[in-house]
């Protein structure tokens, strides 16, 4: 896939967002009570930072809060999606918010249970029609064959569309601009666990 049009497709703060360690604490904040360095700025695309930091150096910056599931780090989808085309990524309900996790996660030893889909990089069990575990899976894919974008459509200008058509056949453009259906049926929150014998 040619690098400009990996360009125009993913968003230049995302891989670096994908790499950044979330939840250790500020060092210029440490001893105040919400110093987990769990938020990152999509306009300085640098390093994660503590909510006193925002107020302090990113008031006014589009910024982003990651939480925690399992100890893997996810990210709301209402806020996501306000910058970040999450087509075909699995999306998870976790203490009533709507969730997706941002990278890979080690596959659990396979039970036989599980839906029929598995994510198309990494074969994890997925349980909808969704395509990417992750956002960084979806990231993968995208720099492997372009087979899918983080681009809003709403938000793209005509020229960057143009750009796109121009630089792929139409086979590609299809799965680009193909909406992925979600389902909304409810699922179950969490792994279900054992009672103890």
């Amino acid at each position: 896939m040619a690098k400009s049009l990996q360009q125009l497709v993913v968003p230049p703060w995302l891989e670096k967002l994908l790499s950044t360690e979330f939840f250790s604490v500020c060092r210029t904040h440490g001893d105040a009570a919400r110093s987990e360095r769990n938020m990152y700025c999509l306009d300085c695309n640098d390093e994660a930072f503590c909510f006193y930091c925002r107020s302090s150096r990113h008031k006014d910056h589009q910024v982003i809060q990651i939480r925690r599931s399992s100890y893997h780090d996810v990210v709301r989808v209402s806020e996501i999606e306000k910058v970040l085309n999450i087509d075909g990524v699995q999306t998870y309900v976790i203490n009533s918010a709507k969730v997706l996790f941002l990278n890979e996660r080690p596959q659990l030893k396979s039970s036989g249970k599980g839906g029929s889909r598995i994510c198309e990089v990494c074969a994890r069990s997925l349980l909808d029609t969704f395509r990417f575990c992750s956002l960084g899976c979806k990231l993968v894919r995208i720099k492997r064959n372009g087979s899918a974008s983080f681009m809003l459509e709403g938000m793209s200008s005509t020229t960057r569309t143009r750009k796109i058509e121009m630089m792929m056949g139409e086979e590609d453009q299809q799965h680009i601009y193909s909406p992925t259906h979600h389902s909304s049926t409810r699922r179950r929150k969490g792994i279900p666990h054992r009672a103890p014998t």
